[in-house]
């Protein structure tokens, strides 16, 4: 079993609209996008990025907004609802501020005991908010929501599956421990690990299998310290019989992928060595930052890429 996974680094989402995605995450849900940047594989897409003050691992949700992308289709294999953990007392705080902006999909339920207000985001994205007592994390307050009611990072992610046996499997080998059952809901937690450290997986053995497109998650990201803790997930991932990419240098942390058996791409991501490694910290997110090996196109991009607001 490995012990090097400290839960979830980002989570990382596809949208149709760079700006209203924008709003959608700065001024609704007072997270501070961390990074302005574009898709590695598709440079005239920009990949934006939100979360805590500096984009602290277990904080950072992501987007790639394709224009004109078609909106995904729920099923079996994907990523059902992303987990934001809000202090204890704040969801009527929530629930009033969602509900006065127009927030639609609101709804409140409970799961493992736990209050829930859920809601969609402007492509349908699955998200909801959960209290976490005692949770220490530190929140980003200047997107004008005050510290007893900010978001302090993930709580958790909830995969749809037809089947969970095998990545329950595969979940105990990374390092989670099964944790509960609620009806047809298994909890997994790493126990020790960095705040946003559950996975949920739901069974739905009649579901069709989910279409990829605006509102879907792409890929869901889990923390390691640094390249060498990395190294040692890949080698063991690898020699369980998956085909694991090798390391890829994403500027703010280096990445490896991999497809579990229910569909879900998983990405093992270091902690190192963060945003600021190329912006100062008080002004993360502002200016366009690209990968080397697309500065050469940075006259286009510039004069193309819509403009985001600040």
């Amino acid at each position: 079993m490995l012990d090097q996974i400290e839960g979830l680094h980002h989570v990382t989402s596809m949208a149709r609209d760079a700006n209203e995605n924008n709003s959608f995450f700065t001024d609704v849900l007072g997270l501070r996008r961390v990074k302005k940047t574009v898709n590695f594989d598709a440079p005239d897409v920009y990949h934006l990025y939100y979360g805590d003050e500096v984009g602290t691992p277990g904080s950072v949700m992501t987007y790639f907004p394709f224009p004109n992308i078609a909106r995904g289709q729920r099923g079996a294999g994907e990523v059902g609802t992303t987990v934001f953990a809000v202090p204890e007392g704040a969801l009527p705080f929530w629930q009033a501020r969602l509900e006065g902006m127009g927030v639609g999909g609101l709804g409140r339920g409970t799961r493992f005991g736990q209050a829930q207000l859920r809601f969609t985001g402007p492509d349908g994205d699955g998200f909801a908010l959960v209290e976490q007592p005692g949770d220490g994390r530190a929140p980003w307050t200047g997107g004008g929501v005050g510290v007893d009611e900010a978001i302090r990072g993930f709580h958790s992610a909830s995969l749809r599956l037809r089947s969970t046996g095998q990545t329950a499997e595969l979940l105990r080998f990374m390092g989670y421990a099964e944790a509960g059952r609620d009806e047809t809901v298994t909890r997994f937690l790493r126990e020790g690990g960095n705040g946003a450290h559950v996975i949920d997986l739901e069974e739905h053995p009649g579901a069709q299998p989910a279409r990829q497109g605006a509102g879907s998650v792409h890929h869901i990201a889990f923390a390691v310290r640094d390249r060498a803790a990395q190294d040692a997930v890949r080698r063991a991932i690898a020699d369980t019989g998956y085909g694991v990419t090798r390391p890829i240098d994403r500027d703010y942390f280096w990445a490896i992928y991999f497809r579990t058996p229910g569909g879900v791409l998983f990405e093992v991501a270091t902690d190192e060595p963060g945003f600021a490694r190329d912006e100062e910290v008080a002004h993360l997110g502002e200016a366009l930052k690209l990968p080397r090996q697309h500065e050469h196109l940075r006259p286009w991009l510039e004069a193309n890429l819509d403009p985001i607001a600040a």
